[in-house]
């Protein structure tokens, strides 16, 4: 749906609970796709979403929990927990089995506990099993109602039993298994439709295929669809076993969440804090980390202080200063977000890391030499000292290789050690460039103090 359609329905949903015109609000809403419909709710307020999203729960619920799996889990199960569990435990039950566990486990620990016990039986336990299996895994976000085919038979009984499936979940691909349920081939919907009745399955059926384990990273799987251009994935157990399929709109959902989970580590946000969460929230998962930069800033002041004598004659330095710390934060970021990008889509490994880095300080020492020459000539002629200029671009290159260390080893160290790589930038980067871009400009400063009797 186009922005212009968007923001016209918006604004009709806005004015319709505004004047309390519940049965024309739950007309409109019931028109919409529920992509569109949950891109509309995800524009209103918290308390005009919840308004808008219980008129339709009420009436169509189907409809409502289909746009409630678009939204995403954590903002679901914030329209869900004001329900009682009986309640939400009826109503995911309208959803696929991995958008329901996905919903579940975002509800509150003991509302999510009461809602699975609820549940137990009425599913075949399809979603506790789920969430049984570790977070961010391909058997958390796996549809475990497969198609599956025997090797052992015809075409012509393959496509009878096709045309008798029902809610299969993707039959672009046809997966043949063994009689112990091993994965044993793949074929497609279009050769299976191509070849004689009599032709065995097991003749057309590729044993060559993709498939991954239920304890694969969700990166990872996400990789091998976009690399191998997959509409599907099977998932095996550690036996090779048929489990569950994991379909491409769920790879665009987990690339969607690894990215924003990037961006927002990369800033020091928590990645439930969205554009229209509650002030009160947004403030409880920001401070914590602005307290932790509040610290680091008080670790470059100090920095400051130990040149205090330094400055007190040279009054231009503190003019200047900023600018080697903040070009080397801007950097050090830089290399940060490629080195982290390419840590995340696996270009970068053990055996290439020392290319990187030697690439990246070749890049930051040619960043520092461009930029210590314009900066230097700038001081020489707004202070008229040719000592000054020289101070400032040697700080400023050294400063630059320092970053583009930092933002290089600082990720891969991070990730050796299990550690989110995304976490570098606020946490480590943007402090170690500024304390030693202060740390290089004033102390070289102090060394040639003599030279700058005229700078102050």
């Amino acid at each position: 749906m186009a922005q212009r359609k968007i923001d016209v329905i918006l604004a009709s949903v806005k004015r319709l609970i505004r004047v309390g015109a519940t049965a024309n609000l739950l007309n409109l809403l019931q028109k919409q796709h529920p992509a569109d419909l949950a891109a509309v709710l995800g524009e209103l307020h918290e308390r005009e979403r919840q308004t808008a999203f219980d008129v339709l729960l009420d009436r169509s619920p189907r409809h409502a929990m289909e746009a409630l799996s678009e939204l995403g889990p954590e903002v679901g199960a914030h329209l869900l927990e004001g329900r009682s569990a009986e309640e939400i435990a009826r109503y995911v039950q309208e959803l696929e089995s991995d958008d329901a566990a996905a919903i579940v486990e975002a509800l509150p620990e003991e509302l999510s506990r009461s809602v699975l016990d609820l549940m137990r039986g009425k599913q075949d336990t399809e979603v506790e099993e789920l969430l049984e299996y570790p977070e961010y895994t391909a058997g958390r976000i796996m549809n475990p109602n497969v198609f599956a085919l025997s090797e052992e038979l015809t075409v012509g009984e393959a496509i009878t039993e096709l045309q008798s499936a029902r809610d299969v979940e993707m039959v672009f691909y046809l997966y043949t298994i063994d009689e112990r349920n091993h994965l044993v081939g793949v074929t497609s919907l279009r050769r299976l439709l191509l070849v004689a009745p009599e032709t065995p399955l097991k003749r057309i059926a590729g044993g060559d295929l993709l498939s991954v384990r239920v304890d694969t990273d969700q990166e990872e799987v996400a990789r091998q669809v976009a690399s191998y251009n997959l509409l599907a994935i099977p998932v095996v157990d550690l036996e090779n076993k048929l489990v569950g399929v994991i379909t491409v709109d769920d790879v665009i959902d987990v690339i969607k969440d690894e990215a924003t989970e990037d961006i927002y580590r990369l800033a020091g946000v928590s990645t439930d804090d969205s554009v229209f969460s509650p002030a009160g929230s947004s403030l409880r998962k920001r401070l914590p980390w602005l307290y932790v930069n509040l610290v680091t800033a008080f670790g470059s002041a100090a920095v400051v202080k130990m040149f205090e004598g330094t400055i007190s004659q040279v009054t231009a330095l503190a003019v200047f200063m900023p600018i080697v710390a903040g070009l080397g934060g801007n950097a050090g970021t830089q290399t940060l977000t490629v080195i982290v990008r390419g840590i995340a889509l696996g270009e970068l490994n053990p055996a290439n890391s020392r290319r990187a880095l030697f690439k990246e300080i070749l890049v930051g020492l040619g960043n520092g030499l461009g930029l210590g020459v314009v900066a230097a000539l700038a001081a020489w002629l707004v202070q008229g000292n040719p000592w000054l200029g020289l101070i400032l671009g040697l700080a400023m290159i050294m400063n630059m290789f320092v970053a583009a260390t930092a933002g290089t080893l600082v990720p891969l160290g991070l990730r050796a050690l299990k550690v989110d790589p995304a976490l570098a930038s606020s946490a480590f980067i943007t402090p170690l460039t500024d304390m030693f871009g202060f740390f290089a400009f004033l102390g070289l400063a102090t060394v040639l103090l003599r030279h700058l009797g005229g700078a102050g």
